[in-house]
């Protein structure tokens, strides 16, 4: 654990447009939807919210345009107390996101345009040293390009900063970023996609775990949805159950919302099955409310949930 504080997360900011229906259409069908929402989205800066809303000093490095969207997201970021080291473009837009919700079960598909995000690069993270150098945690993920998540990692790795790496959007990775990953965070259909197995038993995400530490991974968190999580390292495995707050409402943030409570807990010096217990608890209130960023709760919510089992 680095000795310095704060968690620094690059990734991308989207504006999440969700759509909440009975299914998805069909090729060339129009279906009616019942519900529509517009906010703030993108997987790092629904994680830097999260980190900050759950008590932690969060810092968020990103791009956006200069257009509405972008002020959306300058206007998240003031609220939720997120420092945003954020450069705005013009000529480009900020990024947007389709999102499809089961009205029934909560269930959700995505896609995502990274817009401005998508130009990140390694000039972005150099210009971000410092603050990557001087935190506890430096998270990442796979929407803005990698060459930037895997300069960002190797930087933080180099200045003993504890490293979180979600693999999402799923896809093949360089056999040298495990290595750069103390933590190393995918959801289950994510883990299933790096080890080319189905995640459907307990002695699967096992071995799916023990596969990414074969690679180089310090150690692999699996979340694995209402079953909770794996946590899984050198000499421990452990599943952590998944706690309840309410009805499911929304599963969109639930994974971005784990991340951001967990490197939090993280941060403040928290034993990993403790801040993965912490994880599971922020992705609990989550999941109870609709969208991404607005759902993220609030630490006395989290304590709430943690304190009552």
């Amino acid at each position: 654990m680095s000795k310095q504080g704060g968690v620094v997360i690059l990734g991308i900011f989207a504006a999440d447009t969700s759509y909440k229906a009975k299914r998805l259409p069909h090729i060339a069908e129009t279906l009616m939807g019942s519900e529509f929402t517009l906010g703030p989205g993108g997987k790092g800066s629904n994680q830097a919210i999260a980190a900050a809303k759950a008590g932690g000093k969060a810092t968020f490095i990103s791009r956006v345009g200069n257009d509405p969207f972008g002020d959306m997201a300058l206007a998240a970021y003031a609220s939720a107390g997120v420092k945003a080291n954020v450069m705005r473009m013009e000529g480009v837009s900020t990024g947007a996101a389709f999102i499809f919700v089961n009205e029934d079960n909560g269930d959700n598909a995505i896609i995502v345009v990274p817009g401005a995000a998508g130009l990140i690069g390694i000039e972005d993270v150099e210009a971000n040293r410092a603050d990557i150098e001087n935190a506890a945690i430096f998270m990442t993920q796979l929407e803005q390009p990698l060459e930037a998540a895997l300069h960002g990692l190797a930087i933080a790795k180099a200045a003993g900063v504890t490293t979180v790496f979600n693999p999402a959007p799923a896809r093949a990775i360089p056999e040298e970023l495990y290595a750069l990953s103390d933590f190393i965070v995918p959801n289950e259909i994510e883990a299933a996609e790096l080890v080319d197995h189905a995640i459907e038993t307990d002695e699967q995400a096992r071995a799916a775990g023990e596969m990414l530490l074969q690679r180089g991974a310090g150690a692999a968190i699996i979340t694995l949805g209402d079953r909770g999580a794996l946590y899984h390292a050198h000499g421990q495995s452990e599943f952590i159950p998944a706690y309840s707050a309410g009805k499911v409402v929304d599963t969109t943030g639930a994974g971005d919302a784990f991340l951001g409570g967990f490197a939090t807990a993280l941060s403040e010096g928290q034993t990993p099955v403790d801040a993965v217990r912490f994880g599971c608890a922020t992705a609990a209130i989550a999941v109870t409310r609709p969208g991404t960023a607005p759902s993220m709760p609030s630490r006395t919510e989290i304590d709430a949930v943690l304190q009552s089992v």
